[in-house]
């Protein structure tokens, strides 16, 4: 039986590489560019290179700490998928003091 495999993923080159996880080796490079590439978990699923506005929308994301890791029911939890999406959570997380990784992860913003 194979290792698990998890996804890394490229930002500059809008790129995801399934590759599998190794405790020795944390950090891994692009083998487009060689920068370095960002762990984001093994429930993740790319937007397609083409969609700027999504590839923002995770980099946000990732540049806050948030990644895709299964959790024991399922998947990762809500993630915010649209621009505006993220500017809500931005927006309530500025007004109430949470911290912006959480209130990423909200799904609902009263």
């Amino acid at each position: 039986m194979g290792h698990a495999k998890t996804s890394y993923v490229c930002l500059p080159c809008r790129a995801s590489y399934k590759q599998p996880y190794d405790r020795d080796r944390p950090h891994r490079t692009c083998p487009r560019c060689a920068e370095p590439l960002i762990h984001v978990g093994s429930a993740f699923a790319a937007p397609p290179r083409r969609d700027t506005a999504a590839w923002r929308t995770l980099s946000v994301l990732l540049h806050a700490g948030v990644r895709f890791h299964k959790s024991c029911c399922g998947g990762p939890g809500y993630r915010p998928r649209t621009l505006r999406e993220v500017r809500e959570r931005m927006t309530y997380a500025r007004r109430t003091g949470e911290p912006f990784a959480r209130a990423l992860v909200r799904r609902d913003v009263p």
